[in-house]
């Protein structure tokens, strides 16, 4: 099976005040050490004593740069990079590259070098196109940034294109968020990503408004009724103009889908470079070599320190074995996020039959509160699933996955 890739880029022009990622504002004296680590990283991958050594493949169907914002790294320092890919996998003709860009950020020297290095698609991190919306929360763009960058990428000859939207930003109100709506279908924008703003508490606006402040326009965050609501608007609206939800999260084409993604939600091989970034590798291809049974582990996942400092001066992070029933466990809840639900007699086939029945009660009375629904031999959430997909989600988790 071919392998995703994904490398993070955790720098930014600015942080939003809504983000927990591991990404920031960095001195651009930051980008060289950084990317040199990135592709030594790569390159140690495929080495006798990296993780692929024993492998059976390294062929690579989707690459993803994500971040933070990699277009703010220069057209070498990109180009690098892909290079060091291409030189360490085979990717296939048909591979999905993609890079996320902060819109304003695609220069013509940045565009013309990621169009050289084979990138097929672009995830625009839009957020919203109300600029009031947009400037509340960090973000240096304004609506007529994002048509220029489209319009752009349509000349170029780029149609995978995504629109990133949040419901529930400061300011946000159902006539502002229909705007929004309204603008992403007029794009033509064949994918789109919905996400409801979370209050996380690390990041500037989740701390204040637990704290009950008003920087960082605090007191302007739609309550989760009302995000909620915009969430479900999101829904019908690309419904009806034929942008199909695949996923909590994602809409699209068809055709369109994103394929890096499906990879993390079935569960498929990727490698992640970078900071905080994550690996997940199937048992034959990670640890056959060192004797471990299949019929107890499933898969070896390993991560990247989230600091740049430590991953900048090579520290490992950490390493798990997947065992059998927590890679039971992922298939439910990752499965259950796609719209097309898990088909439970492929996973007894996987698994074996007697592994699923202690999920039989939880199964039960999840159906009965009304979070899924169960189709001939198809569980998925319903909508309002959807809403509460966490709470679905932690009935199917047990151990958490065990250390090597």
């Amino acid at each position: 099976m071919a392998l995703g890739l994904y490398v993070s880029v955790p720098f930014c022009r600015t942080k939003c005040s809504y983000c927990n990622f591991a990404s920031d504002v960095f001195s651009r004296a930051v980008f060289t050490k950084y990317v040199e680590r990135v592709c030594t990283d790569i390159q140690h991958t495929t080495s006798t004593d990296g993780p692929l050594a024993q492998s059976a493949t390294r062929e690579v169907d989707s690459v993803y740069l994500g971040g933070g914002t990699p277009t703010v790294l220069d057209s070498l320092q990109l180009e690098r990079i892909f290079v060091t890919i291409r030189q360490e996998f085979c990717l296939l003709p048909e591979a999905e590259i993609t890079v996320e860009c902060a819109p304003g950020t695609l220069g013509a020297p940045v565009l013309e070098t990621l169009l050289r290095c084979g990138v097929n698609r672009f995830s625009l991190g839009v957020q919203s196109f109300v600029d009031q919306e947009a400037a509340s929360v960090g973000r240096l763009h304004k609506r007529t940034t994002v048509h220029d960058d489209i319009a752009r990428l349509r000349a170029a000859g780029i149609l995978n294109i995504n629109v990133d939207l949040i419901a529930g930003l400061p300011h946000q109100t159902a006539q502002s968020w229909e705007l929004s709506i309204a603008e992403t279908i007029a794009t033509g924008a064949p994918h789109a990503s919905v996400y409801m703003l979370e209050v996380d508490g690390d990041s500037h606006l989740g701390r204040e408004l637990m704290a009950g402040g008003t920087r960082y326009h605090a007191h302007f965050v739609p309550d989760e009724e009302l995000t909620a609501d915009l969430y479900l608007a999101a829904c019908e609206r690309l419904h009806t103009a034929g942008i199909q939800q695949y996923e909590i999260s994602n809409f699209a084409r068809p055709g369109f889908e994103s394929r890096h993604n499906l990879k993390y939600w079935t569960r498929q091989p990727y490698l992640g470079f970078g900071v905080d970034a994550h690996s997940m590798l199937p048992i034959a291809d990670a640890l056959a070599d060192q004797g471990i049974r299949t019929t107890l582990v499933d898969a070896v996942r390993w991560s990247t320190p989230d600091q740049l400092e430590e991953y900048v001066a090579g520290k490992p992070g950490p390493s798990g074995a997947v065992t059998s029933q927590a890679a039971l466990e992922e298939s439910f809840f990752l499965g259950l996020r796609l719209n097309r639900g898990v088909l439970l007699h492929d996973l007894e086939q996987r698994f074996g039959a007697a592994s699923l029945r202690p999920l039989d009660d939880v199964i039960a009375l999840t159906v009965a509160d009304g979070l899924l629904e169960k189709t001939d031999d198809t569980l998925r959430l319903t909508p309002r699933g959807r809403l509460l997909s966490n709470e679905v989600f932690e009935r199917f988790l047990g151990e958490p996955t065990r250390a090597i």
